[in-house]
């Protein structure tokens, strides 16, 4: 073994801008990088507020509004309305980005009205070509709080569907724009497949509450950004001083855990909802334009806030020492850019070991020439475990992170990791992140990237894991010490596994977080990824040898938690979802235990790589098993699908002039002796055998029509005049 010449503590300098799988847009475009966003070569954390719709429309010149913006320290509006380019030049400007949204019929029933949702593809089509290559323009959202009774009334994943295609028909016109759909917790279950970022309108008043919904939304989002698209809160109910602590609260809990940025609502209390609203004021100026202390606490938190953790993590290096681990073998061609990545990670206190485990490419070679910085390790083939096992007793820093040869740490990846560690205050042994496919360069990339069987976190809940990959994972020097390491039985794969596993059982925890990511690019073919899920079969057996009280009797691993898969957790055919009472719960999720695939890549999405994903989707489970055990193995069964309800007797739309929201109506039923169903019942209520389904249509902001379902009208139970007349009183 020879070990090249020691130059610990080396320092990896502080290069912001570097950048290798997310490419500079020449524009400025705003971009997804990661769990983040990029604009113009850099990473931004996008500090939002919304602006509009107001009384009379927008102003003729915003620009003294928008340098206000800009002063306070934000670097992005939202608005709820397609701009015009006078205004994209206005943002321009000030240097502000423009997160826009579609107006249309998304308040009613579309899925009876086709017209609505025709509308709106035309408008949103019309929009782009006109401004879709505007630089300011930084996102469109097709779509803002579908009201949670109505989706239950047109179906989920229906509603999924079409707003999907709402995407589709916006990034075919604007293909350099980025899109998504403003949600929020009633219906988390809708997020939408092809979205390039999760934005989340969020209202809690509790800064607890607030920090542990952002950690869950990490893995409702699955691979992208978390953008919360809304958070305020009312001065005229809670006062000035309330709003500006819990904004200024917001903003630095938003950008400790990780998400992408946080839109504040709003800029101004003036505000316009179908009428002049006068009795809420969210705004952090007031109807004459006067700054309310919500601005100043703003702005104060924004200075604390940039695109790295924190401007000051650097003074916790000398305690936090890190040394990167990556073992090779015959990785000659890879590996430059995984090392480029690493020459690019901002700290201090790094050193960066490569062990070459019996390479016979030249790779030892390269990595000494291109590479002098790096501690090169040389040893005779002797498999992964060993491998990093060398790695770790040549390495100085009290902690080891270990990645793949094949991985491209992100510039921020030990500067997060670092910062989990020591907020964590040492309940964690090991702490990692995601792996992120890079975007596919081929067909045969893009199916291997939604393929199953790539490696995953296990979450036991949003803040523990119970796996770690070895991809991505930092363990201190005293805890790998005292587990005794990898175990060296372990060639190619399963390493890790046991790894985490013997933690746990020695009474160690396993953390996450969510933005320490790596991109790892996939095996390049598909043959390529097809014998690397026989290899994984290989080790598993060796696993259900070492640990059998780990697995079923027919070889399924018996996880704790839930296996990551990349895809946002959004509603499919078959799902449960949990509605609470009467369809009235504040936080609506789905009940399953496997979170989503990724999907395809929107640039290869063909009938071609359809069909093969779903041949790997067969093949995948069953080359494991064989490789496992000799038996042959295919894909589990899918959910049963939901037990649903018979066809409704008839079904009403009535209209109406008093407003009223869903709570209210169904209070209206209950006081006249109906009952409220149960909290996974697709009806509402229930009287003499009789059950309805209600929901609200709304329009210019009051509730415009009550749609009903009724079942039990055709036996007499219920007649349906006697609910329309009820409902017209």
């Amino acid at each position: 073994m020879r070990i090249a010449a020691p130059r610990f503590p080396a320092t990896i300098r502080r290069v912001p801008d570097a950048t290798h799988i997310t490419t500079h847009h020449p524009d400025g475009r705003w971009q997804v990088d990661g769990k983040f966003f990029r604009r113009g070569g850099r990473r931004v954390w996008a500090a939002v507020v919304t602006y509009g719709p107001f009384p009379g429309g927008m102003p003729a010149d915003p620009t003294a509004d928008f340098q206000r913006i800009t002063d306070a320290g934000f670097n992005a509006i939202r608005i709820y309305q397609m701009p015009d380019s006078a205004f994209l030049d206005a943002a321009a400007t000030c240097g502000l980005g423009v997160f826009a949204g579609l107006p249309w019929g998304m308040h009613a029933d579309f899925l009876a009205s086709p017209r609505l949702l025709a509308e709106a593809h035309v408008a949103l089509g019309e929009s782009l070509r006109r401004i879709g290559g505007h630089p300011a323009l930084a996102a469109v959202l097709v779509g803002n709080e579908i009201p949670g009774d109505l989706v239950r009334w047109m179906g989920p994943v229906r509603v999924r569907h079409a707003l999907e295609t709402l995407i589709a028909t916006g990034r075919a016109a604007a293909p350099d724009c980025l899109f998504g759909y403003a949600n929020f917790p009633t219906t988390e279950y809708l997020e939408l497949e092809n979205a390039d970022f999760t934005a989340m309108n969020v209202y809690l008043e509790d800064a607890g509450a607030f920090q542990a919904y952002l950690r869950r939304l990490h893995h409702i989002a699955g691979d992208r950004p978390v953008m919360i698209s809304e958070f305020g809160l009312d001065t005229r109910r809670n006062g000035h001083a309330n709003q500006a602590r819990l904004l200024g609260d917001a903003i630095r809990i938003a950008h400790q855990q990780e998400a992408a940025g946080i839109a504040i609502y709003a800029w101004s209390d003036r505000w316009w909802n179908g009428h002049d609203v006068t009795d809420w004021d969210f705004g952090i100026t007031d109807r004459l334009g006067n700054a309310k202390p919500a601005l100043a606490a703003c702005r104060d938190a924004l200075r604390q806030t940039g695109p790295t953790p924190h401007p000051n993590d650097s003074a916790l290096a000398p305690e936090w020492p890190f040394s990167v681990i990556i073992c090779t073998r015959n990785g000659r061609a890879r590996i430059g850019r995984c090392l480029d990545a690493c020459r690019s990670m901002i700290g201090e206190n790094i050193e960066v070991i490569v062990v070459d485990d019996g390479s016979t490419d030249g790779t030892a070679a390269f990595v000494a020439t291109r590479f002098p910085d790096v501690r090169l390790l040389e040893l005779p083939p002797s498999g992964l475990s060993a491998a990093r096992n060398a790695g770790a007793a040549a390495a100085s820093g009290r902690v080891l992170a270990f990645t793949d040869d094949d991985c491209e740490p992100d510039a921020e990846w030990l500067l997060r990791l670092r910062r989990a560690f020591v907020t964590s205050g040492g309940l964690f042994a090991a702490i990692g992140g995601p792996n992120l496919p890079p975007p596919p360069l081929d067909e045969a990339q893009a199916v291997v990237a939604a393929a199953p069987g790539a490696p995953s976190h296990v979450m036991i809940d949003d803040i523990e894991a119970e796996h770690l990959p070895g991809c991505n994972i930092a363990v201190t020097r005293e805890a790998f010490d005292g587990i005794g390491g990898f175990d060296p039985a372990f060639h190619t794969a399963g390493d890790d596994v046991d790894f985490c596993w013997r933690l746990r059982d020695a009474g160690m925890r396993l953390g996450f977080s969510p933005g320490a990511f790596v991109w790892h690019w996939r095996r390049p073919t598909i043959s390529g990824f097809l014998r690397q899920q026989t290899g994984y079969g290989r080790a598993e057996k060796m696993l259900i040898r070492k640990h059998p009280q780990r697995f079923t009797a027919r070889g399924h691993t018996r996880w704790l938690g839930f296996v990551y898969g990349g895809g946002p957790v959004r509603v499919s055919t078959g799902d449960t979802i949990y509605h609470g009472g009467m369809g009235a719960a504040g936080y609506q999720s789905l009940v399953r235990r496997m979170l989503p695939l990724r999907g395809l890549h929107a640039a290869f999405d063909t009938a071609s790589a359809r069909i093969a994903l779903v041949m790997i989707r067969l093949l995948q489970p069953g080359l494991r098993a064989w490789a496992r055990s000799r038996r042959w193995a295919w894909p589990g069964r899918l959910a049963s699908p939901a037990q649903s309800m018979p066809p409704p007797d008839d079904e009403l739309r009535v209209p109406t002039t008093t407003g009223g929201s869903h709570d209210s109506i169904i209070g209206t039923f209950l006081a006249d002796g109906w009952s409220p169903a149960g909290a996974t019942a697709q009806w509402d209520l229930e009287k003499n055998h009789a059950r309805l389904q209600l929901a609200t249509e709304r329009g210019d902001g009051q509730t415009s029509a009550i749609l009903i379902r009724i079942w039990g009208a055709r036996r007499n139970e219920l007649p349906s005049e006697v609910i329309r007349d009820f409902i017209r009183q």
